[in-house]
């Protein structure tokens, strides 16, 4: 191999290596240092947000292809699920014509709001949140406390929650019996 071809290749992999060194140490900084506000008060900085916002979407894209979705979804099993949301899953996200809890407003980042964030999940990806939470936001996982039918319940009617009225949201559970009851063990 000819040297003068040889040296201007070894100067990039030697400036790609320090690159590499420099955000290894100014991250290390940050880390050790404190430097990023962690306070919920605080919303994220935007590459932050993009960030986590641009990991969990193609996180749970990637997990949740394989969850085998029930063939029939019933009236019976959206109602089932709407009673579990509204004990368990309204105070972070809300509902039609139902604002979250005041204390969760404080959470960063902040729950979505379920009436215009379900559309943009796949059923599959909505049952795999609710049965595996999502790390650091607050978003419990409900696989250990909950079965699955009862999860895809609960993924079933969150998926109908964007074309729901508010007067369509109260009347559920009222239909199904009380509130959520917490879905029995986990199979």
């Amino acid at each position: 191999m000819n040297k003068q071809k040889t040296f201007p290749a070894l100067l990039v992999a030697a400036g790609a290596a320090g690159m590499v060194v420099l955000l290894a140490v100014i991250g290390l900084l940050v880390v050790y240092t404190g430097a990023y506000n962690v306070a919920a008060t605080e919303e994220h900085l935007s590459p932050t947000r993009w960030a986590f916002d641009t990991t969990l979407r193609s996180s749970v894209e990637s997990r949740a292809e394989g969850a085998a979705a029930p063939e029939n979804i019933t009236q019976e099993m959206i109602a089932a699920g709407g009673a579990e949301y509204k004990a368990a899953c309204q105070h972070c996200h809300a509902g039609p014509g139902v604002e979250r809890a005041e204390w969760a407003s404080g959470m960063r980042p902040r729950p979505p709001h379920l009436t215009e964030a379900a559309a943009e999940w796949e059923f599959q990806e909505v049952y795999w949140l609710a049965k595996h939470g999502i790390k650091m936001t607050g978003m419990p996982a409900f696989g250990p406390t909950h079965d699955d039918q009862t999860l895809w319940s609960i993924a079933a009617f969150v998926k109908q929650l964007p074309a729901m009225t508010p007067e369509e949201y109260a009347a559920i559970g009222d239909s199904a019996g009380e509130g959520g009851t917490g879905g029995g063990q986990a199979h």
